[in-house]
């Protein structure tokens, strides 16, 4: 008999990180909203309060996404405005942004190019214009929301990317199976092919269960293309998830299920197949209007405005206990 092989359990080590989000409500707008009675001022303050968990719910999103690698890359630059390279380009980004203060640095994130606000976005063109543009800026740099550079946790495409040095306190090096999988699409659109070409990387690393693909909304509409062009309709067929129209696809392949969805926060040229019970979000606490350690609300006096601020707070990150039953796809092309 040959001698027993201790198996490994390695300590991983993942600190959630603080977001805060702040409001404010002037006096002048808390009194006319109290005018018409009690509900009216907590109309207008549910109002604020909705705004903000949106909002935050959206940067969230993205730093779930995106953590530690910034918002996009810029592929020309002509005057204030900014051209965003095709595969960086995620609509959920920057839908909305006008006002949105950002920091753009070179590729490396050593060298801060400076800061800028976005004046207006073009989600045809995909372009930013700035109010005004730092100088130095050029083509790879990359643009962040801004303060969160070196201020974020690592999101599902830093974690499946890494290949070398550590994660969560891991060498990544030394166990494959703590390395996520990347699939090549070719500079090709996504297809049914390519997408079981993604899970068998997967698979080979002892995925058996079912995984959700996470598709930029191009990515999305030819995978429905070549969904309704591989479709054949019997006296067997029954309707399921594939119906026309419906907001899933759901099909079977080598793992179990693998289920498509759209998200307007997939950039471009990627897509993730995530086996969501390999994910968890760890930390502190969820979003919440309440002091940390003191359970009261944020609602405040300013001391140099006559305005109530509201603060909204989170302490999270994303962690993944097993990285090679995931998959990142890269160069994706989607079809026109």
């Amino acid at each position: 008999m040959n001698a027993p092989v201790a198996g490994q359990i390695k300590d991983a080590q993942v600190r959630g990180n603080p977001v805060v989000l702040r409001s404010l409500l002037g006096y002048a707008a808390a009194s006319r909203a109290a005018l018409g009675g009690q509900k009216a001022f907590e109309d207008a303050t549910k109002f604020l309060v909705a705004n903000m968990l949106r909002s935050m719910a959206k940067k969230l999103e993205i730093e779930m996404l995106y953590g530690q690698i910034g918002y996009a890359t810029v592929a020309s630059v002509s005057g204030t405005t900014i051209t965003i390279t095709t595969s960086e380009w995620a609509p959920g980004i920057w839908a909305g942004a006008e006002g949105m203060p950002i920091e753009i640095r070179d590729s490396t994130g050593a060298t801060s190019r400076g800061t800028a606000v976005v004046q207006s976005v073009s989600m045809s063109a995909q372009t930013v214009t700035l109010v005004s543009i730092p100088s130095g800026v050029v083509a790879t740099d990359v643009i962040w929301h801004q303060g969160a550079y070196g201020n974020e946790f690592a999101g599902i495409h830093k974690i499946l990317t890494i290949a070398s040095g550590t994660l969560f306190n891991i060498n990544v090096g030394q166990f494959n199976l703590f390395q996520g999988n990347q699939y090549d699409a070719q500079s090709g659109a996504l297809s049914f092919t390519k997408l079981n070409q993604a899970v068998a990387r997967a698979v080979e690393k002892g995925l058996d269960s079912s995984v959700l693909a996470l598709v930029n909304p191009r990515g999305w509409a030819n995978m429905l293309n070549d969904q309704a062009a591989l479709r054949r309709y019997d006296s067997s067929y029954k309707t399921e998830r594939a119906e026309m129209g419906q907001k899933g696809i759901l099909f079977h392949s080598q793992n179990g299920d693998i289920e498509i969805e759209p998200s307007i926060y997939v950039k471009q040229g990627y897509a993730y197949v995530l086996c969501l019970e390999d994910w968890m979000r760890v930390g502190s606490t969820d979003m919440t209007f309440k002091r940390p350690g003191q359970g009261e609300e944020f609602f405040r006096d300013l001391e140099n405005a006559a305005a109530y601020e509201l603060r909204l707070y989170s302490d999270q990150a994303a962690f993944c206990m097993a990285p090679g039953r995931n998959v990142i796809i890269i160069n994706v092309v989607n079809a026109t």
